[in-house]
């Protein structure tokens, strides 16, 4: 594509970025951003998958408290959250000081090492010992990629770019529960299925980590740390490659003094609300996300289903999650963020009371996949929504802090989820899931700024 160097660029890097077209190499790299994204959440959802693996080998006991006083397959959720938990809120803050590129090459490697490692574990405590390590990486990872996405793709793109995104990402939770469903039962080489499972997603990480090495830096973070001539560089080959009109003039600096972000900016007066809001929406989001997708086969499995109808019907539901986001690519940048997460809410209520109710297997898996489909457009919504409501300085900071309640939450009912469904059944697990999705609605709909058509330093 020839580029046009007769127009009149925009000045300042925002408008520059805002300028960028819709073309090829564009979502070449919203891709490759995503497809690190996809092994996270391989990795993510493998953990209702390999858990009846681990039972088989005898690492995991069924019936009796393991490490944590718990039982494995519980310790075994409840440690990859509280991983993610420390990586979100403790290291996620690395991004904003050493930028967005440097911080998710060291995290895809730090959780692909520790994932491979797992594999090869022969008791409980050293599966979640490495599981807890693997935790802290994805939780660095998922709100860097967030971040930088966001940082980079123009205004009017940014909701169709995060769906984008989660549509490659999502397409790991079909392929991971096609894996389980084919390899846990095998072995092969001398080692079980479940150990094929994580190695397979462990090995692939890695060679993501070597082709991401390549991506460019955020220019938003690079102006914000007054390195204007090097996000002038990483501008114009963007331009360049993009087909953009470049710019060959320095970008004009902020007027305002640049400052290091602090953890208690994020408590200023102008962004209390929001991190407020966002810590209730991501706790109670997390509870219907993971309390569903995690639970998903032994919630079909109380329902009357067998294992092996409940992994079948378990991977039909989950095509919802890549179909659905293609699907939301459709309408994602026509919507306000804030009332679509409202809606998606709102539709996991009402289906999934629906599938609280039924005992028919169709009406199992159409509710289930609608379902798994409002979650997906919750997902992208929630976290195109959560990079938009804070500026650059603080912004990797506040995400990471909010997004650590919802590692939090899912550590904590991952355990009172496992209660609830030995003393109550799986109807008592889906009703919890609802009423979840409900206080996300009300904290949205009440206290959620408006986004749409704003460019991210005007928000």
């Amino acid at each position: 594509m020839s580029v046009d160097n007769t127009a009149s660029p925009p000045t300042s890097l925002a408008a520059r970025i805002d300028a960028l077209p819709a073309t090829r190499p564009l979502w070449i790299f919203i891709s490759l951003l995503a497809l690190g994204g996809f092994f996270e959440l391989f990795d993510l959802f493998e953990t209702g998958y390999i858990s009846s693996g681990l039972v088989a080998d005898h690492i995991f006991h069924v019936g009796q408290a393991g490490l944590l006083g718990i039982s494995d397959q519980a310790a075994f959720a409840s440690v990859t959250f509280l991983g993610l938990f420390v990586g979100a809120s403790l290291l996620a803050p690395f991004a904003d000081r050493y930028g967005r590129r440097l911080t998710f090459i060291f995290a895809l490697g730090w959780y692909g090492f520790f994932s491979l490692l797992m594999a090869f574990q022969q008791s409980s405590e050293g599966i979640l010992l490495c599981r807890f390590l693997v935790g802290i990486g994805l939780g660095v990872e998922l709100v860097t990629i967030d971040t930088y996405l966001a940082e980079w793709t123009p205004t009017r793109l940014r909701s169709k770019a995060f769906a984008f995104a989660f549509f490659v990402q999502f397409l790991s939770v079909p392929a991971v529960a096609l894996l389980s469903w084919w390899l846990i039962p095998q072995q092969w080489l001398g080692l079980a299925g479940w150990r094929w499972v994580i190695i397979i997603g462990a090995l692939c990480s890695l060679i993501i980590w070597l082709i991401r090495r390549q991506l460019p830096e955020s220019p938003r973070w690079l102006m914000e740390k007054n390195q204007v001539h090097a996000a002038h560089l990483i501008m114009m080959d963007m331009e360049k490659r993009c087909g953009a009109p470049i710019n060959t003039a320095l970008p004009l600096p902020s007027s305002q003094r640049k400052a290091r972000g602090k953890f208690r900016d994020i408590w200023s007066p102008k962004w209390r609300k929001r991190t407020v809001m966002l810590m209730v929406m991501n706790f109670f989001q997390a509870i219907g996300f993971f309390g569903f997708g995690n639970w998903l086969p032994t919630l079909l499995s109380g329902k009357g289903a067998s294992l092996s109808h409940s992994l079948g019907y378990a991977f039909l539901i989950t095509l919802a999650y890549p179909l659905g986001s293609l699907l939301c690519t459709l309408y994602a940048d026509k919507f306000e963020n804030k009332w679509q997460i409202v809606g998606a809410s709102l539709m996991t209520v009402v289906c999934g009371t629906g599938f609280a109710l039924t005992q028919q297997p169709w009406m199992m898996i159409v509710c289930g996949f609608l379902i798994t489909y409002s979650n997906a457009w919750l997902t992208y919504s929630y976290h195109a929504y959560q990079t938009e409501i804070f500026p650059t300085a603080i912004r990797a900071r506040a995400v990471g802090f909010c997004y650590s309640f919802s590692r939090l939450s899912t550590a904590l009912s991952s355990i009172l989820i496992g209660v609830i469904l030995t003393s109550a059944g799986s109807r008592a697990v889906v009703l919890f899931i609802v009423f979840s999705m409900l206080m996300v609605v009300l904290s949205v709909a009440i206290c959620g700024p408006t986004t749409r058509g704003k460019d991210l330093e005007d928000i």
